[in-house]
């Protein structure tokens, strides 16, 4: 079941083409990372979905139904912080949230009960001025739980955090998926983040959806062999015994870099070096990874 879709959404600003028709599928109960460089049109996705922007070609149906048609109802079920967090600085963090309670008519206990859940229940008086950028990072995400929504869509949460405060919102996601039965929208230009929470995975690059599936899926992607490491005790001699046997190899660093070699072919290659009572430190295949994946797909 899935509880966003759009199908060829496309949209242009002047003559520019942003969205090139996106097909984007988000399952119930996923944590869906939207990947991209800056520019990639990520924004424009999530402000069509929202309605921030008209659209202008295409379709969207959130909870199965059609956003065109049934607008408002979408929307108080969906909570939304899209780039910087829009606070009022001179109110606490418990007076920014009283405000959206009475918009949204929902118990003023539920204020206390986001606060904690967002880390910040402690914080009393101080003022949103007050905050650092992990903090109103976390304010406006509590204002978008508010109203308990279905579904949650941020746009870039972890922007300018640092490590401690990318950290704490990582939780913060993983948590509300998986106890509170959200449906996560993320997105990020940084796949190494999206790895660790999303279930799921779209990737886009110049408006249009490079690739869309569980991270599982993405995973397999790198199964490919680049090359084959090794480290001797005396990798000038070791090039020659590898010469011997008809591989090619280049001295990178202290490191003998071999082609893709097979499984039985390593074996070999390891038993040959003993046999010349050369020590073998390290032998190592190195495979794709995630990072270069998806930098592979964007620059293409």
């Amino acid at each position: 079941m899935l509880t966003l879709e759009t199908s060829n959404l496309r949209h242009r600003f002047a003559q520019h083409d942003v969205l090139a028709g996106i097909d984007m599928q988000v399952p119930t109960g996923s944590i869906y990372g939207f990947l991209g460089p800056n520019g990639a049109g990520k924004t424009t996705t999530l402000r069509l979905i929202l309605g921030l922007l008209k659209p202008q070609h295409g379709e969207i149906r959130i909870f199965g139904k059609r956003f065109a048609d049934q607008r408002i109802a979408i929307l108080k079920n969906v909570g939304s912080m899209i780039e910087s967090p829009s606070l009022y600085d001179h109110l606490s963090a418990a007076e920014n949230l009283r405000l959206l309670q009475v918009i949204h008519r929902c118990p003023e206990s539920r204020i206390a009960e986001v606060l904690a859940l967002v880390g910040l229940g402690d914080t009393g008086t101080k003022r949103a001025k007050q905050f650092s950028l992990g903090m109103r990072q976390r304010l406006a995400i509590a204002a978008a739980l508010l109203h308990r929504p279905s579904l949650i869509i941020l746009d870039e949460p972890t922007n300018g955090l640092d490590p401690s405060g990318i950290i704490e919102i990582r939780n913060l996601l993983i948590e509300l998926n998986r106890q509170h039965g959200c449906t996560i929208v993320v997105s990020s230009h940084l796949l190494t983040e999206i790895e660790k929470v999303a279930t799921h995975v779209g990737i886009l690059g110049k408006g249009t959806l490079l690739f869309q599936g569980t991270i599982d899926e993405l995973r397999r992607r790198r199964q490919e062999v680049l090359s084959v490491r090794v480290s001797t005790s005396d990798n000038i001699a070791a090039m020659q015994t590898i010469g011997e046997a008809g591989i090619d190899a280049q001295l990178i660093d202290d490191e003998i870099v071999l082609p893709p070699l097979s499984g039985d072919r390593i074996a070999a290659l390891n038993r040959r070096l003993t046999a010349r009572e050369l020590d073998v430190y390290e032998l190592r295949t190195v495979r794709n990874d995630l990072e270069t994946i998806f930098l592979n797909m964007v620059k293409e």
